[in-house]
């Protein structure tokens, strides 16, 4: 009597290489979208905590605040935030009453901004 081997054949196996590629050829660029759209929720919301702070240090008698009124172990904000975004970044205070404030960074030699969503 002749014993049957047990196991899986070339093609069974290269079957489920192929539907794994496709797979992955779907779901890396999608992951990579959402990453970019987390990063730049997380900025606005960084954002909106500046703003914030920078209402309710007007709001305390500060006309103009800066970094550091706002930014300190005894400020409003405790840890200075950053951008998650890659590459370099920056976080602008408002010049004047009329602005918001804004964050700059680059990513592959290519300039990107968040701002705060305006009111409709």
């Amino acid at each position: 009597m002749k014993k049957m081997k047990k196991g899986f054949t070339l093609v069974e196996i290269m079957i489920v290489v192929a539907i794994i590629a496709i797979l992955a050829a779907v779901a890396i660029p999608n992951f990579v979208r959402y990453r970019k759209t987390a990063q730049k929720n997380a900025c606005i919301s960084n954002l909106k905590e500046i703003q914030a702070a920078v209402e309710q240090s007007k709001l305390n008698g500060t006309a103009s605040p800066g970094w550091t009124d706002i930014v300190g172990s005894d400020k409003y904000i405790k840890v200075s935030p950053t951008c998650p975004a890659e590459g370099s970044n920056t976080y602008t205070l408002p010049a004047d009453d009329t602005s918001n404030p804004t964050c700059s960074h680059t990513e592959t030699e290519t300039e990107y901004a968040h701002a705060l969503p305006t009111a409709e």
